[in-house]
């Protein structure tokens, strides 16, 4: 019987073993990239031997900082059914702007030589504005996300080109430079900073209703706005919350280069979806995990590692993720059973 204290026999409740072993699977989906990332490792050891040592490993976590971010803003937005492809173009323009704002004009800025510290509010206020808009486009004028977002990368991208003239920005303020060379306990500050963002984001998905309403909204966002959860509010707010990361995440990246190019954050959107995708975020919303997110960020930077290392050529990079993420897709189908579309 199903209420009976004692185990029942898996064929005495085929349905409800299905369900849990699905449920499992899920679960064991997300943990499995922990064994990886070992097998990775220890891969690494024997492909370099100077895989292991400090500085290389300190330059993995510190390269893939800016990538977490935006992951962590994109497995968010994802969460609630809706996409952002816009999120790349952010990462350029929000710093662009900035800097130009702090900047002269005899060094390609606009001349108004803001304070250093109004320059990176810019850079914040400038992500916000961003994912106002498309949060406006999706939620409120209820156009496709995906097609929005699309439009919005590409007109990002041209301002961002027309905007630096198709340069580079090199003459900015240390400030500006800082989440990627302050040291704090041995780490990158974007090092702790991206890890306190998934870390405050995994207690909110798991503690608190806001994070359980972006669950019900992917999930089903008819049945969640009937519980009284106000739909079209939390996703426009994560829209605009997910900009703001990936702001900065741009700013990580400037530190991290040493400048602002107008290539920059151009193709970080199909690395962003692999790193979701191999950590368990469903594509279809209201299934994945922070720590899934931050494993398949993990993940990627080591591959991307070794391949280096490896002295396998760069344009091989973006076909390997792609079968990953073709491959994950499929471990999804797998763990979702025959009904998921």
């Amino acid at each position: 019987m199903k209420n009976s204290v004692h185990p029942t026999p898996t064929f005495a409740a085929a349905p409800g073993a299905r369900s849990a072993t699905r449920f499992d699977f899920a679960r064991l989906r997300e943990l499995a990239l922990v064994p990886a990332l070992i097998l990775l490792i220890v891969i690494g050891a024997f492909v370099s031997p100077s895989f292991l040592t400090k500085a290389n490993l300190i330059s993995v976590l510190g390269s893939s900082a800016a990538l977490a971010l935006v992951v962590l803003a994109e497995s968010l937005i994802v969460l609630t059914g809706k996409f952002d492809l816009s999120l790349e173009s952010t990462v350029g323009i929000a710093p662009a702007i900035g800097a130009m704002l702090v900047m002269p004009a005899t060094s390609a800025g606009f001349g108004l030589q803001w304070p250093a510290f109004a320059g990176l509010i810019a850079i914040v206020a400038v992500g916000a504005l961003v994912g106002f808009i498309n949060g406006f486009l999706v939620v409120r004028l209820r156009l496709n996300a995906f097609i929005v977002t699309l439009a919005m990368l590409i007109v990002l991208r041209g301002m961002l080109v027309g905007a630096t003239k198709g340069g580079t920005l090199f003459d900015m303020p240390s400030s500006f430079f800082a989440l990627a060379t302050t040291i704090v306990l041995g780490l990158p500050l974007s090092v702790w900073l991206a890890a306190v963002a998934f870390a405050i984001a995994a207690f909110m998905l798991r503690y608190h209703r806001l994070g359980r309403a972006l669950y019900a909204i992917g999930g089903n966002p008819e049945a969640a706005r009937a519980a009284g959860i106000r739909v079209e509010r939390i996703t426009w707010g994560v829209f605009v919350l997910g900009s703001i990361l990936a702001s900065i995440g741009g700013l990580v990246v400037t530190g991290y280069v040493g400048a602002i190019n107008a290539n920059q954050g151009n193709g970080m959107i199909f690395t962003v979806f692999a790193a979701a995708v191999i950590g368990g975020i469903s594509l279809d919303g209201g299934r994945g995990s922070m720590f899934g997110a931050l494993s398949g960020v993990l993940l990627l930077g080591v591959v991307q590692n070794l391949l280096t290392l490896a002295q396998v050529p760069s344009f091989w990079i973006q076909a390997i993720y792609g079968a990953i993420i073709l491959g994950s897709l499929m471990v999804a189908r797998i763990a979702g059973g025959e009904g998921q579309n």
